[in-house]
């Protein structure tokens, strides 16, 4: 008697873990179906993030920049790694990947309005 309900116990559970992989994989599938992989080309401009993400200037606060740069891409890699050079002065040339990185678009006081 006990060592039936014993095995059926034990099936109940495989049945219930089989669900939960099928959950997992429906939700995996659902957000990979939204999320777009970004490639850059070579001269592309980029940010960079931040590294650690939770470190912060003592002055800003929770107004600190996340992102740093432009950065211009120098070569691509395979699995998504980039080599990149800072526009600034000092020119530091980095190796990145490319989840830590995106378009650059000027921010508003950099671009200049030409009047006529």
């Amino acid at each position: 008697m006990m060592l039936n309900e014993l095995t059926k116990l034990d099936e109940e559970r495989l049945r219930v873990l089989e669900v939960l992989r099928r959950q997992k994989e429906r939700v995996a599938r659902a957000y990979n179906k939204k999320v777009k992989g970004e490639t850059f080309i070579i001269n592309d401009l980029v940010w960079k993030v931040i590294l650690p993400m939770d470190k912060k200037n003592k002055a800003l606060g929770k107004w600190s920049p996340h992102w740093e740069g432009p950065f211009r891409i120098l070569e691509a890699f395979s699995n998504n790694a980039y080599e990149i050079e800072e526009l600034a002065e000092d020119r530091r040339m980095l190796k990145a990947n490319g989840k830590y990185l995106k378009k650059y678009k000027p921010f508003m006081h950099e671009v200049k309005i030409a009047t006529t």
